[in-house]
């Protein structure tokens, strides 16, 4: 995370107000004279004179239009009172502390327009884009969602989905200052296929060429690309809001509605960026944050968040935010979690359920994280959690009980030391408020104040924000990454294309 940086105008002013005459009286006579000769020439230079003026003005007298937006505080005195985030009374005063995150992408990368039913086109029916919820709210925004109200800014907070960094990642990449609209000077070429909502909405689909048929024509239609055959693929890439199950159903395997996106020949060729990498067979993978509710548009924005978690009052030693899990061996800890939880005076217990569950009010969520120390995260349907990065945005620190929940997934963006920022308890029948009673406050101290300096580089920005951010976002760190990558791959291949290796 670097220290902010402000961008401001610095005006140039015009050469007649900065040149002096060499001869001033010289010039007075010769003027004089002209005006007698040609009396137009008198309204020209009082033009002149009047636009001088004018843009003197407009340099000086207005101010720039960069402006620190104000973020939500949260109110530690009533954990319970509907509206506990206000805008904050004064402007906080600590800095980052550090600038590392600040180097960009390093990369140019072309967008390709690709026919619409790839992506946007499938958003005309975005009321079937999910078997189980209706995703036209979420899909707003350019994937940001419903602004989320009584949290401050409603251009800043919003109620994401945690399967849309597809749509997020796409519209960023719309604006992104590393986007070249020349192919041939490319260094990274991005396949901007909605692929998740596209698997999420024929989950139910029993035909499985069907299944199959959008993700094999995608694969079809970029392989025959002029660009794809300069490398064959390998320094193209996806970016997908599901996890790596979802693109991976096995021949004579389990059937839970997962298409071949990603065994399919080019896609294996290309690197895929997913919210989720299979652990095992995802060499190709590279994990990506889910994307929590804070979309900042400025700097100032995630400073102030930053600084308002640093100072947060927190009542509850640890919290568990999620529901229990049936048939699931790797979501067995669950229940374990939630009964320690729920007969213990230090945890705050808030359990999800189907329908209008309080799990899907930011407000709710961030209000228990934003109280507690810790936050337990069990692995659920899958090995990872959404909650990993609510609780990060939170300033509470994440407590592991599978290496898989995000140790060997978002290695682009976690400190390889895990004990700097989170807890593992690998115990089958652990005793959790025992153990984190064990750890020390000046550690605490420390590993919370790491955890928020991981924010800037685990948000996804607003897409519509300045391309002189200060820092680099969740998609500057992934552009970053990816580009190293495809480098050595091309290096290894012979290759280079565009890329300087």
């Amino acid at each position: 995370m670097s220290s902010r940086k402000h961008s401001s105008l610095s005006p140039v002013r015009p050469a007649s107000e900065t040149e002096t005459f060499k001869d001033k009286d010289a010039h007075v006579a010769a003027t004089s004279t002209l005006l007698l000769l040609k009396p137009h020439f008198k309204y020209a230079l009082y033009l002149f004179f009047f636009l001088s003026i004018w843009f003197v003005l407009l340099f000086f007298w207005f101010p720039s239009d960069k402006h620190p937006v104000s973020s939500p505080i949260v109110q530690s005195s009533n954990i319970d009172v509907q509206n506990q985030w206000a805008e904050p009374e004064e402007k906080a005063p600590v800095e980052p502390a550090t600038k590392a995150a600040a180097e960009k992408t390093g990369a140019l990368v072309y967008v390709y327009e690709l026919p619409a039913k790839f992506n946007v086109g499938l958003l005309k029916e975005c009321d079937r884009l999910n078997v189980y919820t209706n995703m036209c709210p979420h899909v707003a925004n350019g994937g940001l969602g419903q602004p989320v109200s009584g949290m401050g800014s409603n251009t800043t907070w919003f109620a994401t989905h945690q399967f849309i960094a597809e749509m997020i990642f796409h519209a960023r990449m719309e604006n992104h200052p590393s986007r070249t609209r020349r192919p041939e000077k490319a260094d990274l070429f991005y396949v901007p296929f909605y692929g998740g909502l596209h698997a999420s909405s024929k989950f139910r689909e029993s035909d499985l060429a069907a299944r199959d048929a959008l993700a094999v024509e995608l694969a079809e239609y970029i392989s025959r690309q002029r660009w794809w055959k300069r490398n064959h693929g390998a320094d193209h890439f996806l970016a997908l809001g599901r996890t790596a199950w979802d693109f991976m159903r096995a021949d004579g395997g389990t059937d839970f509605g997962a298409n071949r996106l990603l065994r399919l020949p080019p896609v294996k060729n290309m690197s895929v960026l997913t919210v989720e990498r299979h652990p095992w067979e995802g060499s190709n993978q590279y994990g990506i944050p889910y994307p929590s509710y804070f979309h900042p548009s400025t700097s100032d924005e995630v400073l102030t968040w930053q600084n308002r978690m640093r100072r947060q009052s927190r009542r509850h030693l640890f919290s568990f935010v999620g529901a229990p899990r049936t048939g699931v061996e790797k979501a067995a800890i669950r229940d374990k979690i939630i009964q320690q939880c729920a007969e213990s005076t230090r945890c705050r217990l808030l359990k999800c359920g189907s329908g209008a569950s309080q799990c899907h009010e930011p407000t709710q969520v961030l209000n228990v994280m934003t109280q507690s120390q810790f936050c337990l995260q069990a692995a659920g349907d899958s090995f990872t959690r959404r909650s990993t990065f609510d609780s990060i945005l939170s300033g509470c620190i994440p407590v592991f009980f599978s290496p898989h929940t995000a140790y060997s997934q978002y290695s682009w963006f976690l400190p390889a030391d895990h004990k700097t920022y989170s807890v593992f308890i690998g115990d089958e029948n652990p005793r959790i408020e025992a153990e984190l009673l064990k750890i020390p406050n000046d550690q605490i101290q420390k590993m919370r104040s790491r955890v928020i300096d991981l924010i800037p580089n685990l948000t996804y920005i607003h897409p519509n924000s300045s391309s002189d951010f200060g820092f680099a976002d969740a998609i500057d760190v992934a552009l970053g990454k990816l580009t190293e990558v495809v480098k050595s791959k091309l290096r290894r291949r012979g290759g280079g294309g565009g890329l300087t290796v």
